[in-house]
């Protein structure tokens, strides 16, 4: 706060911090707390409101619980919960899409931190910023065409002669989506690992190189540790916009690609019954974040890390 003062004097900080808090109550704060106190109310028309009906409980959460789907897993089946089933596919597949990001993000990260010279850095960010000029729905529909079964990418393949018919890509399962979220939040996988690389002393590098070290030793024991905050910064944000996506699965997810967004979404739209979606998507929330902190604890990364 003292910095600001001194740099900006008392009326503009006044008039940042009043902004700022602002933007935290009214847009923040208020919506996510009137959620919540709708999320434990039952949806009532609206002569019942505010009567001897409209009590408190945990109704809408368990709504979760409701309605059971044939599943299996390692040749094992048995029956849960529909929302229960989407809700861990959305889990599992925005972890993949998280491992796929940082696998393409961390070669080109430290390409651009450690390999290529520095004058030509900013046109490679420049050409990695193109894609963020154009709205998401843009680039999902432009996916939907590109994976369409006459879409360019069929027609590529084929003509390499590497398949003889068309692939219906959108009808594979979760493929489309994964595709999409994997173009749509690579980018915030790549800058937090750059930033991170770019703080590296080449000297290290440098130094294990003379002494016989071979490349994955030197990138296993030197920049992958410094890179961690990088890394976990970047996951955990590829792993939330994933999972609270909307747009993408919606535009290329096929029949059989529930994602639990679209779960809210159709209690709020279809059944108009913003109470139970509420309490979705707090359940939501909750289970991520949850989630997130089991895994930061598990691979021994600190928030701090994050927030670096």
């Amino acid at each position: 706060m003292q910095d600001l003062l001194r740099r900006y004097g008392p009326g503009l900080t006044g008039l940042i911090c009043l902004l700022v808090a602002f933007w935290l109550v009214m847009l923040v704060i208020v919506p996510n707390v009137t959620l919540f106190e709708q999320s434990f109310r039952p949806y009532l028309p609206v002569v019942d409101i505010g009567g001897p009906k409209d009590t408190y409980s945990f109704r809408n959460y368990l709504k979760v619980l409701d309605g059971a789907t044939e599943t299996s897993l390692f040749g094992i089946a048995f029956s849960v919960p529909v929302h229960v089933k989407t809700f861990f596919q959305t889990i599992w597949y925005s972890m993949v899409v998280t491992v796929v990001c940082f696998a393409l993000a961390y070669p080109l990260a430290y390409y651009m931190a450690k390999v290529v010279r520095p004058r030509t850095v900013p046109t490679l960010l420049l050409l990695l910023f193109v894609p963020l000029w154009v709205s998401e729905v843009l680039r999902a529909f432009a996916w939907w065409i590109i994976l369409a079964f006459k879409g360019p990418l069929n027609v590529l393949l084929q003509g390499l002669g590497l398949i003889e018919d068309p692939i219906r890509w959108t009808n594979m399962g979760y493929t489309g989506v994964m595709v999409g979220l994997v173009y749509t939040y690579v980018l915030f996988m790549i800058f937090p690992i750059y930033n991170a690389v770019s703080s590296l002393d080449t000297n290290q590098i440098e130094a294990a190189d003379d002494l016989g070290a071979s490349w994955w030793r030197i990138h296993w024991r030197i920049v992958l540790p410094h890179a961690k905050p990088g890394i976990a910064s970047g996951a955990v944000m590829v792993f939330m916009l994933s999972a609270g996506s909307l747009l993408v699965p919606s535009i290329l997810g096929s029949t059989t690609s529930q994602w639990f967004t679209q779960t809210i979404d159709q209690w709020f739209k279809d059944a108009l019954d913003w109470n139970t979606a509420s309490a979705y998507a707090f359940l939501l929330l909750l289970l991520c974040t949850v989630f997130v902190s089991v895994a930061m604890k598990v691979f021994k990364v600190k928030l701090s890390d994050i927030a670096k």
